[in-house]
Parts: structure tokens; sequence; C-alpha cells
């Protein structure tokens, strides 16, 4: 099991990088994006992660493409998942000879 420094959340980069840096709410931020204020907390605070939709929506509002977002919750989900120690012991299925 790997234990290097997780990815960062995407959730952090758009609290600390873009809310803060624009003074902007999370309540005002959701009214923009047409979400509910508790599904953005959600994702501001790393409890949920950051769907397809919701990336379309913030490159809309805040011009941070989409697939910034995703590769980053890509990224994070990936790591979380080798972290858990649910996925061992499997092996590489090799291809039989043909014959």
């Amino acid at each position: 099991m790997e234990t290097e420094m997780p990815p960062i959340h995407p959730g952090a980069i758009l609290r600390e990088d873009i809310l803060k840096e624009m003074k902007l709410s999370v309540t005002k931020a959701a009214e923009n994006l047409q979400v509910s204020r508790k599904q953005l907390s959600e994702v501001v605070n790393e409890g949920a992660s950051i769907s397809a939709e919701m990336a379309v929506r913030l490159e809309s509002a805040f011009g941070v493409k989409a697939e910034f977002w995703l590769d980053m919750q890509k990224a994070h989900d990936i790591w979380k998942v080798k972290q858990s120690g649910r996925v061992q012991g499997i092996r590489r299925i090799a291809l039989e000879p043909a014959g």
C-alpha cells in the first residue's frame, strides 16, 4: 500500500483559491452555480466529489476548465481507493497462447 501524500481534493482549490480570493460566500456561489448551498458546501468541505455536471458549472462560472476539476477529482478518488486496501491480491491476467 502506497503512503504518498494524497492529491488535493478539488473542493480545497475551489474553497481556497477561488471562493476566498473572490471573497465569495458558499451561499452566493451556490446561487450563481444554481445548486443548493448544501451541495456546494459538501464539495468545498471535501465531503463530496465534483461531478461532470458540477465541473461544467464551475467552468461556466469561474473560467476554469471542467477537465481540470475532473482530473483533480479522478486523482483524488484513485488515491483513496489505493489507500483503502480494498483492492489487493489481484493478479494480472495473461493471455493464453493461441493453439
